[in-house]
């Protein structure tokens, strides 16, 4: 990664433009082409250094709904249960801790009566009770990782 790659990430994290052209106008600020941009977050995805490029929606300002869940994986088995868990289109994104409920992940539904359901086809496929989470008060952390 070089510097041009992480002014792109850092300059991405603050916003992106709403035009007929947004990644041109992105490159015109990084003074690149936008083909260099194109082809340089190409390579910055493929390559496992960025996971995820794309927007980020609030699922409950558009009807939807999102919450928190986890299970006890056992260790033995930990891998397979995460490709279980992780088969759900449903599953926004599963994280590995060091805590008794070992596999955190996210749901998100286009409506809140399905997370109940999903939650249930969750236990039955994996055998494992899945904690549900649900946030009770939201906060707004401004997070920008610099690169």
């Amino acid at each position: 990664m070089d510097k041009i790659d992480r002014t792109i990430i850092n300059t991405l994290q603050e916003g992106f433009p709403i035009c007929s052209s947004p990644y041109k106008k992105v490159a015109e600020g990084l003074r690149i082409s936008e083909q260099e941009l194109l082809d340089r977050l190409k390579v910055l995805l493929e390559s496992g250094i960025l996971s995820r490029f794309g927007p980020m929606y609030h699922a409950e300002h558009m009807g939807g709904a999102l919450t928190l869940a986890a299970v006890k994986a056992p260790e033995q088995n930990y891998d397979n249960i995460a490709d279980m868990i992780n088969s759900f289109p449903e599953v926004a994104h599963n994280y590995a801790r060091e805590h008794a409920l070992n596999m955190w992940f996210v749901l998100a539904t286009e409506t809140p009566e399905q997370i109940q359901p999903i939650i249930q086809t969750i236990e039955n496929k994996t055998g494992l009770k899945v904690y549900n989470m649900p946030k009770i008060q939201e906060y707004f952390v401004g997070l920008k990782l610099e690169a």
